[in-house]
């Protein structure tokens, strides 16, 4: 399997454990906190010990944990889903150079901060539950507390014309912890001005 192929592994591993917090989400503030931080733990257990981990092996043995920011509840938003007119496949540049296709869904708009937002949800091109999207976003975090190419989340559709958006279980792309990986740079439309402290930090070597 090449290092491509393995980041989307990874991505796919993200996705069994959003979704399964997804579906058991719950407005019980404590079981939320508690299902967040299992997912998080799930989420470092994968980089240190699985065969398809992007760390090396003296990365391995050297991480002891990840970094993120206190699980903050306000995070977690509702958006509603307007669909991209003509929905196409485009060519998202990677690290190394390379272009990936995807499809050109859907905009995400909702309120954080104060501040009514809008962001682009991509659809892998091979996707088989069409419910399922990738949003790939910097914010004014980036290349200070978080890493510099952005960070990810993997969302389900959960309503009609609406979904969950939990900043919290944002996650790190394989290069931030490997540059040998490559990843999908944020399109334009989602770098935001907004700094979004919540979800994973930048990977300390």
């Amino acid at each position: 399997m090449n290092k491509k192929s393995l980041l989307f592994a990874f991505v796919g591993v993200v996705v069994l454990g959003s979704l399964i917090y997804t579906f058991t989400g719950t407005t019980d503030p404590k079981l939320y906190l508690e299902n967040v931080a299992a997912e998080r733990e799930r989420q470092f257990k994968f980089l240190k010990y699985n065969i398809d981990s992007p760390l090396e092996e003296d990365q391995k043995k050297e991480l002891d944990s990840l970094d993120f920011y206190p699980i903050d509840p306000s995070y977690k938003v509702r958006g509603r889903l307007v669909p991209v007119p003509n929905k196409r496949i485009v060519e998202i540049p990677m690290t190394d150079g390379t272009l990936e296709r995807y499809i050109r869904h859907s905009f995400v708009e909702f309120e954080l901060q104060g501040q009514s937002l809008k962001l682009l949800l991509l659809q892998a091109e091979d996707e088989v539950d069409l419910r399922n999207f990738f949003l790939a976003f910097a914010d004014g975090t980036s290349a200070d507390e978080t890493y510099g190419g952005g960070r990810y989340i993997n969302l389900r559709q959960d309503g009609s014309s609406s979904i969950t958006i939990d900043f919290n279980l944002a996650y790190n792309p394989y290069c931030a912890y490997n540059p040998d990986f490559a990843c999908p740079i944020p399109p334009r439309e989602n770098i935001l001005e907004i700094p979004i402290r919540a979800g994973e930090k930048n990977y300390n070597k």
